[in-house]
């Protein structure tokens, strides 16, 4: 990097190629680079990304300069590449912006760049009842940021991890989840028992089956992670199901497009209520992000409410949701094993559906602890980690 050409974060972006050529327009400038691309950048995409320390602060590395502040008609007096290799660029009023050219190649919005971007985005690694699952040690986990890196990786394209080696003290669950970033507290607590109880308040907390669902979908912004410990696990049965969310949603998006469009368009509302709180939200049960991708599933039959559509839309949201439930319970989508102790899931609660089948109390002791970490801490982590 070039400390004269100093950018508003705080990543590094390596030279992938360098820049050999300016030409000015009416409105943009048109910058060459050595592997003959050519990126076009408006005069003010480029003023309103000045990385200079009157336009950022370099202390926070956050931008101070308001776009309305300059002239919308601002032009420059001058462009070149400077003996630097940056993109040198005088202003009219006098001021000069100075660009990185690994920053600008990584920034340029030309249709290849852009294309290249996107392809080298993360994505899902989608799987089925053959899912090779990623299994990691504690201890490495936690004295190791390498192997740290590679778990949070693995949750993050994968959607579920298995923790082998983990204390059974009650509590030690909250170290590692710290690893990861601070814990979202709910109304079940920092740290919650997922033990069978007469006084239940929630079907977590009993013996009988749960089909596979998320958590809290009663929430705006569903926790991203969820973790569950396994302290004492003596009972029969019990033993965890999971199917893949998104494998499940692109199947259906394939065999049946009006029934994945409407779990994607016909909102439903989830309801969890006990004697000291009522919360509610309405949502679609698959929701896309701005490019049209699957990014969340919102599943939990027995906190779902009465569904609330069109006279015209009903019969569709029903088709679509019996269809989406039958899908989850297909052998070829469903991994299911048992928790030993000493063992924890980590999955992504907005991706992955989890269940369990339905344990017999008397015949002894099952003690799980559980605990969520939203899905931004876990992004955060991972881009640290690689800086």
């Amino acid at each position: 990097m070039n400390t004269a050409a100093a950018f508003a974060d705080f990543r590094t972006y390596p030279l992938i190629s360098a820049l050999v050529g300016v030409q000015s327009l009416a409105d943009r400038i048109l910058v060459k680079w050595a592997d003959h691309r050519v990126s076009p950048f408006h005069h003010q995409w480029l003023r309103d990304n000045c990385p200079c320390p009157k336009c950022v602060y370099t202390v926070t590395r956050e931008q101070v300069l308001e776009i309305v502040d300059v002239a919308q008609n601002l032009i420059p007096s001058g462009a070149s590449v400077d003996i630097e290799g940056c993109l040198s660029v005088e202003w009219e009023d006098g001021h000069l912006s100075r660009y990185d050219p690994g920053w600008l190649r990584a920034h340029a919005y030309d249709d290849e760049s852009r294309a290249e971007r996107q392809a080298g985005k993360p994505k899902a690694r989608l799987w089925r009842s053959d899912l090779q699952l990623p299994v990691f040690d504690y201890q490495a986990l936690m004295n190791d940021n390498n192997a740290l890196l590679q778990w949070l990786l693995a949750v993050r394209d994968v959607g579920l991890t298995q923790v082998r080696g983990v204390p059974t003290e009650p509590g030690s669950l909250k170290l590692i989840a710290q690893r990861i970033s601070f814990i979202r507290e709910s109304n079940f607590g920092v740290l919650f028992n997922v033990q069978s109880k007469a006084d239940a308040d929630s079907n977590a907390y009993t013996a009988f089956n749960l089909p596979l669902h998320s958590d809290l979908p009663t929430r705006e912004l569903q926790p991203g992670l969820q973790f569950l410990h396994c302290l004492v696990n003596d009972a029969d049965g019990g033993e965890s199901i999971f199917v893949d969310g998104f494998a499940i949603a692109d199947a259906l998006r394939e065999e049946d497009p009006e029934a994945f469009n409407s779990l994607c368009e016909i909102p439903v509302e989830f309801r969890n209520k006990d004697r000291h709180s009522d919360y509610r939200c309405l949502a679609p049960i698959i929701a896309l992000d701005a490019l049209g991708q699957v990014s969340e599933i919102r599943m939990a039959n027995f906190l779902r409410g009465p569904f609330d559509a069109s006279v015209e839309q009903m019969p569709k949201l029903y088709h679509a949701y019996r269809r989406f439930i039958a899908m989850t319970r297909e052998a070829r989508y469903r991994v299911m094993t048992r928790l030993n102790p000493g063992e924890l899931w980590c999955f992504d609660n907005r991706r992955t559906l989890h269940a369990r089948n339905a344990f017999d109390p008397a015949s002894g002791a099952r003690h799980f602890q559980g605990c969520y970490v939203d899905r931004d801490e876990l992004l955060s982590r991972i881009l640290v980690l690689q800086r």
